[in-house]
């Protein structure tokens, strides 16, 4: 396959070189606002290639030439804001395409995005890649094997080692939509069930350029599912321990951890507990990288009709009517319930 890779960035620079080490890849066709920063990015692709072998790579002259280059499907990895417009423009060309989250900043874009997608009919997967996480599929098989029982408590962390740059934070969504989606979206693919209700809180402890972007370094989300499973989900933006992404899961016959193992950053305060790891997490694309590579691999399947589309626009959106109503619960200090997210949903499409 001949595939379209949109953007050249540090996430795009580590999803180009993995493409084109998936079975079947034959040539990616890399553009970028900056056309020197993709024709790098091809180069040093082309160079490992020929010690390792894979597809080969080659830059277009801007983003808009990789649409008339003749390619089989495209991969979206530039700035969130340019999002919505290349997924529409992918569907109207009749291309599938894979997308980083998020598909917009707002409900309306998303339902903009989607609407041509599903008039189009054409494949959207979104890049929600602790799906393809060993740990998180192991945890979600055993909760369909039922071997927790009845499942009541899930307690999610994600925790970044050190903030963003400042400029990245008006275009990121927020702390909410950025970073706990991403835990959002797993409790929804693991349990198969819906949130009912959330109560959200944040807290600005840490750099000013947080509450001048009207956004939190730290926030707490209370979930309550369908069935009644309450889930706790916390983010922060300071943890100088190291990357920190776990997901306990507590049921009435047995308790699941993903993501504690020997790298894991935290220090044990009992009497002969674990030390704190020597080489602990440093980020996502290094804690992901295998998930990464297998959501590459499964969209390729899927662009090729060889597989189901693993994780779809709706899936993704799905997810964000619950980051939205945690931010409109954190604003207004009160529970939400995702009703009145669905209704505001709703109102756009009439």
């Amino acid at each position: 396959m001949r595939i379209g890779f949109l953007g050249a960035g540090r996430i795009g620079s580590f999803h180009a070189a993995a493409l084109a080490e998936v079975d079947g890849v034959g040539h990616v066709v890399i553009g970028d606002v900056d056309s020197g920063r993709a024709a790098e990015l091809a180069a040093r692709i082309d160079e490992r290639r020929a010690g390792r072998g894979g597809a080969r790579a080659t830059a277009a002259d801007s983003v808009n030439a990789v649409f008339t280059a003749g390619v089989d499907a495209v991969v979206i990895a530039t700035a969130t804001a340019s999002h919505a417009d290349l997924i529409a423009r992918a569907a109207r060309a009749g291309l599938p395409a894979y997308c980083e989250k998020p598909i917009a900043l707002d409900l309306a874009g998303t339902v903009r995005a989607l609407d041509e997608v599903e008039a189009a009919g054409t494949l959207l997967q979104m890049g929600f890649q602790r799906r393809f996480d060993a740990g998180y599929l192991a945890a979600r098989q055993a909760l369909r094997d039922g071997r927790l029982g009845r499942l009541h408590t899930i307690r999610a962390v994600t925790s970044d080692p050190a903030p963003p740059p400042p400029e990245f934070l008006p275009h990121s969504g927020g702390l909410i939509r950025d970073c706990l989606v991403h835990d959002f979206d797993a409790v929804r693919w693991l349990t198969g069930r819906e949130v009912l209700e959330v109560f959200a809180t944040g807290a600005n402890g840490g750099a000013a350029f947080f509450r001048e972007a009207g956004d939190v370094d730290t926030a707490a989300a209370l979930l309550t599912l369908d069935d009644g499973t309450l889930v706790s989900a916390t983010a922060t933006r300071y943890n100088g321990a190291g990357y920190d992404v776990r997901m306990e899961l507590s049921g009435e016959r047995d308790q699941f951890v993903v993501g504690l193992d020997d790298r894991t950053p935290f220090t044990s305060a009992e009497p002969g507990g674990p030390a704190g790891p020597a080489r602990p997490w440093t980020g996502f694309l290094e804690r992901f990288e295998g998930a990464y590579r297998a959501e590459l691999a499964a969209f390729v399947a899927a662009a090729r009709g060889d597989a189901p589309n693993p994780c779809s626009g709706r899936q993704a959106l799905n997810a964000l009517l619950v980051a939205e109503a945690c931010e409109l619960s954190r604003l207004e200090h009160r529970p939400v319930r995702l009703a009145e997210i669905a209704e505001q949903m709703a109102k756009l499409k009439r």
